[in-house]
């Protein structure tokens, strides 16, 4: 057995307890009030984006100064798919000094992988309520999802393994801790302001855009594929502007007030607190350890979310669940996270409509009657 399965397998199930042990605590718990700061989980997400794309072009500048044009030195080692470098010729050209570019390659993004997914997470929070986003980020949760996303990225890193692979593994490691204290850190100045949680259905839009810009980045630079970026600038795009598009309209779009609604909304809060600290194991574990375990411990965090509210959410999570199915088969994606995505869209859309509708029959029959 691949020592690889039994790791990954382990994390999941010890994430997955310690989820379920610490995640109610921290979903009971009033924030304290923060400090004046503007610089939220958004700016600090966008300035790692940037990071990783500065590092993809000095990767470009590396391999074509330094090996020649050829990525063999690497890819040797790593499965089909990696290292479709693009040429950046002039800047190669005046770029001074390109062999001390050599920690370009995987290292430089070893450290910035888990604050990229963390990041990513606690925006996604942030934008459906920021006083569970408070709550969340200066929580234990934060460093145990940094300890379990740090195993699992090792444990990959070393099935993988290539000359860099015990470089990386520090670097991770110390990504690990140094990502929850600025999360950490980011939260404290979050401004003291109530704001009620968002409404659902502008929600699940910033959960696809967010999602789509995640696959974009998965597909290309975290892969050091800069040169099929191209081929995703229109979806990319098309995701920024959903999410410009649904923070401007936020203040316009009524906060949730109907009870199915209203239990909708706390539900998708407490599954993304669940799901925080064995979210990654779970994603790596259906690849690269046993997909059943990873599936139960999903199945076990999302019923521990609904399990107070599913009498009001029985009849739209199952008529949810249907689309979400009807979703998969019918336009399924190019692999298992873009199925995904579009499923769990087309799932949390049709749940959240179909709350929506049966609210507003039940306040006019209130009012008839």
């Amino acid at each position: 057995m691949r020592p690889v399965i039994p790791l990954l397998d382990g994390t999941v199930a010890v994430s997955a307890v310690a989820a379920l042990l610490s995640a109610p605590g921290v979903l009971r718990r009033e924030p304290r009030p923060g400090r004046e700061g503007r610089f939220g989980p958004e700016g600090a997400l966008a300035l790692v984006v940037a990071l990783i794309f500065l590092n993809q072009a000095l990767v470009a500048v590396y391999v074509q100064r330094v090996k020649g044009g050829s990525t063999a030195f690497i890819t040797r080692y790593l499965p089909p798919g990696w290292f479709d470098v693009p040429r950046l010729d002039r800047l190669a050209a005046h770029f001074p000094a390109p062999e001390l570019l050599a920690p370009s390659v995987l290292r430089v993004q070893a450290f910035l992988e888990l604050p990229l997914v963390l990041l990513t997470f606690v925006a996604v929070l942030r934008r459906l309520d920021r006083r569970l986003y408070v709550r969340v980020a200066r929580s234990p949760l934060i460093p145990l999802a940094a300890a379990s996303y740090t195993v699992a990225f090792c444990a990959v890193e070393w099935d993988l393994r290539n000359p860099y692979t015990v470089d990386d593994i520090l670097l991770r490691v110390l990504s690990g801790a140094v990502t929850p204290v600025l999360i950490s850190w980011l939260a404290r100045r979050e401004p003291a302001e109530h704001r009620p949680p968002r409404n659902p259905l502008l929600f699940v839009l910033d959960l696809w855009a967010y999602g789509q810009l995640m696959l974009m980045l998965y597909d290309t630079v975290l892969l050091y594929d800069l040169a099929r970026i191209g081929g995703h600038l229109p979806s990319a795009v098309a995701a920024l502007a959903v999410l410009t598009a649904t923070r401007l309209v936020e203040h316009r779009t009524p906060s949730p007030t109907g009870p199915r609604v209203t239990a909708l909304t706390g539900a998708i809060g407490r599954a993304l607190a669940l799901f925080l600290v064995p979210a990654l194991a779970i994603r790596y574990a259906g690849t690269f350890g046993t997909p059943q375990l990873a599936a139960l411990a999903g199945l076990v965090a999302l019923g521990a979310a609904v399990r107070r509210d599913t009498p009001r959410l029985l009849p739209a999570a199952l008529a949810g669940a249907v689309a979400g199915y009807a979703v998969a088969r019918i336009a399924p994606g190019p692999y298992y996270e873009a199925t995904l995505l579009r499923s769990a869209t087309g799932a949390l859309l049709a749940t959240t409509a179909l709350c929506a509708l049966l609210d507003t029959t039940r306040t006019r029959l209130v009012v008839r009657s």
